[in-house]
């Protein structure tokens, strides 16, 4: 009886022990495989290809600075002189069609002036500047806008600039260009190495240029009128969209 029961204790132990053995055996296996399967060489691989697409726009808008800049040695008389200069010009920029929205402020400053004698600093009055931005559309005001500036006071005028008010439509189709030229390249590389090409597991955008074309810098008019309105050829402009297409390859 005693060896009975020895022999079903040793029976138990011996299929606890064999369970245990499957068990790790089971454990290294898989781990194993993983480890295998995460070698260098087993990563899902991935190439990233580059392409750049362009297209060509009509700019749509031009802006232009206009500007005035009062000295005196009176703050108020300065400022009274400057602003009442300004709502003139102002007023002409508006009768001319151009509405509010596209009359924007973009330098407000006042600053005394010094002169230095003999190391003593001597003060020389005030000077105010006044700049808009005003934004263009129709492209036959470009020079009404110059010349009235002018006539009633504005003595900074320029930093002419031609751009496009919606660059995101113009920019969506050099990406399509972008992107259906990264798809040939991957094809011909996948061909001619026999990899064969996966889904695509991301793009980014690496570069995009919208260029501005500038038709006149800022000048200084110093009391000048400008007396005939100017022909402006805005041209074209090049946008350029540079993307980065990652494919999964095996």
């Amino acid at each position: 009886m005693d060896e009975i029961k020895k022999f079903e204790v040793s029976n138990r132990i011996f299929v606890v022990l064999v369970i245990l053995l499957i068990g790790i055996l089971a454990f290294w296996g898989i781990k194993s495989y993983f480890d295998f399967k995460n070698l260098p060489g087993n990563y899902p691989r991935e190439i990233t290809i580059s392409a750049e697409g362009k297209t060509f726009a009509k700019p749509d808008i031009a802006l232009i600075k206009v500007g005035l800049s009062s000295e005196g040695m009176v703050v108020q008389d300065v400022v009274k002189e400057n602003t009442e200069k300004m709502n003139a010009v102002l007023k002409e920029i508006k009768d001319l069609g151009i509405v509010e929205k596209d009359i924007e402020t973009v330098n407000y400053s006042l600053s005394p002036r010094y002169d230095w004698k003999e190391g003593q600093r001597i003060f020389r009055g005030y000077t105010l500047t006044q700049e808009i931005r005003v934004k263009i559309r129709d492209f036959e005001k470009i020079g009404p806008v110059l010349e009235k500036s002018t006539t009633h006071g504005a003595n900074l005028v320029g930093d002419l600039q031609f751009t496009i008010d919606d660059p995101e439509t113009v920019k969506e189709e050099a990406m399509k260009k972008a992107i259906e030229k990264a798809k040939i390249k991957a094809e011909m590389i996948a061909s001619q190495t026999g990899l064969k090409l996966g889904k695509v597991i991301n793009v980014y955008e690496d570069y995009y240029s919208l260029p501005r074309a500038y038709g006149m810098k800022d000048m200084e008019m110093g009391g000048g009128v400008i007396s005939a309105a100017p022909q402006i050829q805005p041209g074209e402009q090049e946008v350029i969209v540079k993307i980065n297409v990652v494919y999964q390859v095996y």
